[in-house]
C-alpha cells in the first residue's frame, strides 16, 4: 500500500533533518530506507532528490550519479543541479560546467543563480578565470548573491595576481553579515601580500585570529596561511611557524590539519636552523590524525636531510596508525615510491592498495592507479600493466594520454602487436603526430632491450625517417649499444654511432648512456685502466644521480685495484658500501674495500682492513666467514698467530660454506707450520691430512694439503716420509682420470727432486725432472734445464 502524501512529507522532513544539521551520513541511511518503500512516482522523486543531495554532502558523488541516472529524475531541476554538484566533487570540471550552464540558461529556474555561481567555479578550476569573472559579474546586482559573488571575484583577481582590481571590488561592497566582513578583511590582507606589504598583511590576519567569532573555518585557515606567507616574504619563517604550531597544538583533529601541515612544511624548508621538536612531540602524542601527519612530515624532513632509513621508519609508523584518513593517501603514495625505488614492488603495491581503501580525492585515486600500473611495468608484469594503464586511459584522468602511451609499450613488451597498433593509432588521433613518432622510437628501444633481432632495423628506420627528432640521439646510442653487445663486438661501429649521437643535439638521457657505454668500450677494447679511470671519474662528476652510478663506481674501483692503486680502490669500494647500504652488492664492496686496505702499504692499512672485514662479518651475509679468514691472514702478518688460530677455529665451528672451511683448515695448518716444533708440526699434518682427504674438494686443495704435509715431515726430520708424500702428488697427477693441476704438482716435483739430489740419488732425481718436463706446463723448460744439468754433471746419458 502506498503511503499517504501527508505521511510522506512528514517522513521526508524527518529523514532529511540530519542533512540540515550537517550529519549527512545519517540522512543517507534514513532516506535510503524511505526510498525503499512503496512510493508513488512523485513521492519517490522527492525522496530521491533529497537522497542525492545527502550523498553528495557525504562525499559519495559516484553513488549520487548512479541514483540520478534513473529516468524518473530526468526532468527534475533539483536532480540536474545535484548532478552538477556530484560531477564537480569528482573534479570532472568540464562535464559539470556543461550541466551548470544548461541550468543557468533555463528561464525561471530556481537554481539559476547557484548554477551561474557553480559555472564560474568550474571555469576557475579549468584555469579560465576571465570567463569565470564574467559569469560572477552578472550576479553583482543580485540582492542575495551580490556580496558573495564580489567576494569570490576578488579572490579570482588575487589568483590572477591582480591586487588592484581585487581591492576595487572589495572597496565597492557593503558586507551585510559579520561573516562577510571577516572574509573581506582576509582578502584585504591577501591584497597587501600581493603588494608586498607583509607587515600590513600580518596585522589584518592577526586581527582575524584574535577575534575569530563569526568567521568561517575557511577564513581562519586562510588567515593562518596568510601569516605564514607574510613571514616567508619577510624571510622570518621561524616566527611564522610558531603561529601554525600553536594552532595545531590546540586543534589536533582540525578538518584542515593536513593543509596546515603542508604549509608548516613549507616554512620548515625555508628555515636555516630547523627544530624538529614539535613534530617529534606530536608523533609521540596519541591525538589523531595529528600523530600520523607528524610522522609523515618527519619522514619528509629526514628525506631532505639524507636520512633515508629514519624516513622509512617514520613512514612505517604512520602506516601502522589506526587513523584511516583520505588525507594520508598522498603520504602513502610517497612511501610507496620509496619502496619502488628500493625495488620492493610487492611492498609498494601493498601500500598503494591500502591507499585506495582510504577513498582519496579523484586526482589522488587516479595517481594511485597510474603508479600501480607503473609498478607492474617495472616488475615486468606487462599484461597487468597494460590492462591497468588502459583503465586509466578510459577515465577522465589528466594522465590519460600518458597512460595510453604506456599501455602501448606494455603490449609491445608482450609482443602483442595488434593491441600495440590499436593503442598507437588511438594515441595518434588524440596525441598527434609527435606521439606516433615517440612510439616508433620506443618500439626500437623495447626491441633492443629484449634482444630482438628487429631492433637494428627499427632504430635505423627511425633515424633515417626522423633525423631531426629531438630524441634521435637516443636511437643512435641504442644502435651503439647493440653493436657493442654483438658477438663479436663491433667497436668501430659503436664509436661511429656514438659520434652520430653527439652530432644530433643529444638529450640528457642520450648523453648519460653514451658516457656510460664509452667506459665499457674502452675497458673491453683497449684494456687501458688509466683511460677507464678517467672516463669513470668524468661520468660520476657529470651524472652523480644516474642509475648507472653504482656500476661505474664499481668499475672505477676495479680499475684502481688492477693498477695496484689500493688507496683509491679502497675509497671507491667504501663509497659503494656507504651509498648503497642495503643494496645486493654492498657486502662485496665492503669486502673488496678491506682487500684493498690489506694490499696497501699505508701505516695503518692492516688495522683498517681488520675493521672493514669486521663490518662485513656484522652484515652476516655470504662473505661473513671469508672475511674472518682474511682477518686471520692479517693477524698472521701482524705476528699474532694465536689470534689467527682463534679466528680459524671460529670458522671451522660455524655453519660456513665448505670452501671457507677449507680455507680455514689450510690457514690453521700454515700457522702451526710457521710456529714450528714437533707438536705443532703434528697438528699441522692433521690439518693438511684433512684437506687432502676431502673428497668434495678440488685437486688444487688435495695437492696443496699433500705438499704442505710433506714440508712438515721434512722439517720434523722425516725426509723419507716427505719424499713419499711429495711423490703422492706426482703419482696422482699422472692418473688419466684426474684433471691436471700443475701449480702444486711442480712445487711437489721440484722439492722431491731436491731431496733426492741432496741424498745423491741422481737417477731418481732425473726421473722426477723428466716427468716434470713432460707435463707441458709453465715450468717444464725449467725442469728440462735441470735435467740437462744433472745429466752433464753426473754422466747420466745412458738412459
Amino acid at each position: 500500500m502506498q503511503l499517504a502524501r501527508a505521511d510522506i512529507a512528514s517522513q521526508l522532513s524527518e529523514a532529511a533533518r540530519p542533512l540540515a544539521q550537517g550529519i549527512s551520513e545519517v540522512a543517507v541511511v534514513r532516506l535510503q530506507n524511505l526510498l525503499a518503500g512503496n512510493l508513488a512516482t512523485e513521492d519517490w522523486r522527492a525522496v530521491a532528490e533529497k537522497l542525492a543531495e545527502a550523498l553528495v554532502a557525504s562525499k559519495r558523488p559516484a553513488d549520487a550519479l548512479s541514483l540520478l541516472a534513473d529516468p524518473r529524475l530526468r526532468d527534475s531541476g533539483e536532480a540536474k543541479f545535484c548532478r552538477a554538484q556530484a560531477l564537480a566533487s569528482m573534479q570532472r570540471w568540464a562535464e559539470a560546467l556543461v550541466v551548470y550552464t544548461a541550468i543557468a540558461a533555463e528561464s525561471g529556474s530556481a537554481f539559476h543563480v547557484r548554477a551561474v555561481f557553480g559555472a564560474a567555479e568550474m571555469l576557475r578550476a579549468l584555469q579560465r578565470r576571465d570567463e569565470a569573472l564574467a559569469r560572477l559579474q552578472t550576479l553583482f546586482a543580485d540582492a542575495s548573491w551580490g556580496i558573495t559573488a564580489k567576494l569570490r571575484a576578488a579572490e579570482f583577481y588575487l589568483e590572477n595576481n591582480d591586487p588592484v582590481n581585487a581591492r576595487r571590488v572589495l572597496d565597492d561592497m557593503e558586507p551585510v553579515s559579520p561573516a562577510q566582513r571577516k572574509e573581506r578583511r582576509l582578502l584585504r590582507g591577501r591584497v597587501e601580500l600581493l603588494l608586498h606589504h607583509p607587515e600590513k598583511a600580518i596585522g589584518a590576519f592577526e586581527a582575524l585570529l584574535k577575534r575569530p567569532e563569526n568567521a568561517s573555518h575557511a577564513v581562519v585557515i586562510g588567515a593562518l596561511f596568510g601569516i605564514a606567507d607574510a613571514h616567508l616574504q619577510l624571510k622570518t619563517p621561524e616566527t611564522g611557524d610558531d603561529v601554525l604550531e600553536d594552532f595545531i597544538e590546540r586543534h589536533p583533529q582540525d578538518v584542515d590539519l593536513s593543509l596546515l601541515f603542508g604549509k608548516l612544511d613549507e616554512l620548515y624548508r625555508a628555515e636555516r636552523k630547523l627544530s624538529r621538536s614539535e613534530l617529534e612531540h606530536w608523533a609521540r602524542d596519541p591525538a589523531q590524525p595529528r600523530r600520523a601527519l607528524a610522522q609523515w612530515y618527519l619522514a619528509r624532513l629526514d628525506l631532505r636531510a639524507g636520512r633515508r632509513d629514519r624516513a622509512l621508519e617514520s613512514f612505517a609508523a604512520m602506516r601502522r596508525s589506526e587513523t584511516k584518513s583520505a588525507a594520508l593517501a598522498p603520504a602513502l603514495i610517497e612511501y610507496a615510491q620509496l619502496k619502488l625505488d628500493d625495488g620492493d614492488f610487492d611492498g609498494a603495491l601493498a601500500i598503494l592498495n591500502e591507499a585506495k581503501t582510504l577513498q582519496p580525492e579523484p586526482t589522488w585515486a587516479q595517481r594511485i592507479g597510474l603508479l600501480i600500473a607503473q609498478i607492474a611495468y617495472q616488475a615486468k608484469r606487462f599484461d597487468q600493466a597494460a590492462a591497468t594503464f588502459e583503465q586509466v586511459t578510459h577515465s577522465d584522468s589528466p594522465w590519460a594520454q600518458l597512460a595510453l602511451f604506456n599501455a602501448s609499450l606494455g603490449w609491445l613488451q608482450l609482443g602483442n602487436y595488434a593491441r600495440f597498433l590499436a593503442d598507437a593509432n588511438e594515441l595518434a588521433k588524440t596525441g598527434g603526430e609527435q606521439s606516433r613518432v615517440e612510439l616508433r622510437l620506443e618500439q626500437g628501444l623495447v626491441e633492443a632491450a629484449k634482444g630482438d633481432s628487429k631492433a637494428v632495423d627499427t632504430l635505423q628506420m627511425f633515424v633515417r625517417d626522423f633525423p631531426q627528432d629531438a630524441r634521435a640521439s637516443e636511437a643512435w646510442v641504442a644502435l651503439a649499444e647493440l653493436a657493442f653487445h654483438s658477438a663479436p663486438p663491433r667497436f668501430d661501429e659503436a664509436r661511429k654511432d656514438l659520434a652520430h649521437a653527439a652530432d644530433s643535439k643529444p638529450t640528457p638521457a642520450a648523453i648519460e648512456r653514451a658516457d656510460y657505454l664509452r667506459i665499457w668500450i674502452e675497458d673491453s677494447e683497449s684494456g687501458s685502466d688509466l683511460k677507464v679511470v678517467g672516463l669513470a671519474k668524468d661520468f660520476l662528476a657529470q651524472h652523480s644521480s644516474s642509475s648507472f652510478a653504482f656500476d661505474v663506481r664499481m668499475k672505477l674501483a676495479e680499475a684502481y685495484y688492477r693498477r695496484q692503486d689500493f688507496a683509491n680502490a679502497q675509497t671507491q669500494f667504501e663509497l659503494l658500501a656507504q651509498q648503497n647500504p642495503g643494496g645486493p652488492l654492498a657486502e662485496k664492496a665492503l669486502f673488496f674495500a678491506a682487500e684493498s686496505a690489506m694490499s696497501s702499504m699505508g701505516a695503518h692499512a692492516l688495522d683498517e682492513a681488520i675493521v672493514l672485514f669486521d663490518r662485513v662479518v656484522r652484515l652476516n651475509g655470504e662473505l661473513k666467514w671469508a672475511a674472518r679468514n682474511e682477518q686471520a691472514v692479517i693477524e698472521r702478518k701482524l705476528d699474532k698467530p694465536q689470534d689467527a688460530l682463534s679466528l680459524y677455529d671460529e670458522v671451522l665451528k660455524s655453519d660456513a660454506r665448505q670452501a671457507d672451511k677449507r680455507e680455514a683448515v689450510c690457514g690453521k695448518g700454515d700457522v702451526l707450520f710457521e710456529l714450528g716444533g714437533h707438536e705443532n708440526y703434528r697438528r699441522a699434518i692433521e690439518a693438511y691430512d684433512q684437506l687432502a682427504a676431502d673428497k668434495e674438494g678440488s685437486t688444487h686443495w688435495r695437492n696443496q694439503g699433500l705438499f704442505k704435509k710433506a714440508l712438515c715431515l721434512e722439517k720434523d726430520g722425516d725426509r723419507a716420509g716427505a719424499l713419499a708424500t711429495f711423490y703422492n702428488v706426482l703419482e696422482a697427477e699422472a692418473r688419466p682420470d684426474r684433471r691436471q693441476e700443475l701449480f702444486w704438482y711442480y712445487k711437489a716435483g721440484f722439492n722431491a727432486a731436491r731431496l733426492l739430489e741432496e741424498d745423491a740419488k741422481w737417477e731418481s732425481a732425473a726421473a722426477i725432472y723428466r716427468n716434470l718436463a713432460a707435463a707441458g706446463g709453465s715450468r717444464s723448460e725449467e725442469a728440462r734445464a735441470r735435467l740437462d744439468r744433472l745429466r752433464l754433471e753426473h754422466f747420466l746419458w745412458g738412459d
